[in-house]
């Protein structure tokens, strides 16, 4: 009963991720592993589950009945145990977490320390990455994402608001007329972030919203990089304030009119619905949410 119960498990996580690899990944076994429980399952029950291709595997209709019901007793399991999980004085356990690179040098990550050395026995993965991860494919638990979030399975919540500055190296600014209204700026050399849409909306000294397309005349994928790009005066950029504050300190940036504001972008936590590991997910998402408080 107790292997039939493990290849239910490994089963579920083979739908769940899309592929034997994936699921591998996952649960920290071998591809070979997770075939095998597979192949046991559906040998003890004489039915097929899934269909195999060398692209992609598909759930036969007995295969989809079963993952139902594999899905329901993961969830009763995963529920009793978060139950004493989040009664322990000591929580334990792997978390992992994916955030944009840039945030390595945030105080988002400074918050993360406090939380491993409050929690001694927990066991942080972190993925610094430009790149956004497919949580359920990549069996992440909690993933830190920027902007408006499209609408998904996947559950959230706001930890805070991220303020942005809007910076051009000395040379551009004193190479050009300063500007008297916002709508001016979108003539000026721009640099683009490739995950971010050519759209810039400032606030004006009354507070009055202005917003006007973009042309990047350089795009990138990398925070950092847009800045060094700023510095080496080759346009405008809305950097996060705490990665622009030791260059404009230094002379590197300036501000383009401090009396503007750039829109700020909400900061979430984002997790899949089935989390595996719930109450570390929900304790660190907490401990997050409470930086600007």
């Amino acid at each position: 009963m107790i292997e039939e119960l493990r290849a239910l498990a490994v089963f579920a996580k083979t739908v769940e991720t899309g592929s034997f690899r994936a699921a591998a990944r996952a649960l920290q076994l071998s591809p070979s592993v997770v075939s095998h429980h597979v192949s046991q399952l559906e040998s003890r029950l004489g039915a097929a589950l899934l269909y195999r291709s060398t692209r992609r595997l598909s759930l036969t209709a007995d295969g989809e009945t079963l993952f139902q019901h594999a899905q329901a007793m993961l969830r009763a399991a995963e529920s009793g145990l978060d139950a004493l999980a989040g009664r322990a004085t000591e929580p334990t356990g792997r978390l992992s977490l994916t955030l944009p690179a840039f945030f390595a040098r945030s105080p988002l990550t400074a918050r993360l320390a406090g939380f491993a050395r409050r929690h001694p026995k927990v066991e942080l993965a972190l993925d610094y990455s430009d790149e956004k991860r497919d949580l359920v494919r990549d069996g992440i638990d909690l993933a830190i994402r920027i902007g408006e979030l499209p609408d998904s399975a996947l559950k959230s919540r706001r930890l805070f608001d991220m303020p942005r500055l809007l910076v051009a190296a000395p040379a551009l600014l004193s190479a050009r007329p300063a500007p008297r209204h916002p709508q001016e700026l979108a003539d000026w050399p721009w640099l683009g972030i490739r995950m971010r849409p050519d759209h810039k909306t400032l606030l004006d000294a009354a507070g009055e919203a202005h917003s006007f397309s973009i042309q990047p005349a350089i795009r990138a994928n990398s925070l950092d990089a847009v800045c060094q790009l700023a510095i080496a005066g080759c346009g405008l950029a809305t950097p996060p304030a705490f990665l622009a504050a030791d260059d404009i300190a230094a002379g590197r940036l300036s501000e383009v009119e401090p009396e503007w504001q750039v829109e700020a972008l909400g900061v979430y936590a984002v997790w899949p619905a089935n989390a595996a590991r719930a109450s570390l997910t929900l304790r660190l998402t907490q401990y997050l949410s409470e930086m600007q408080q």
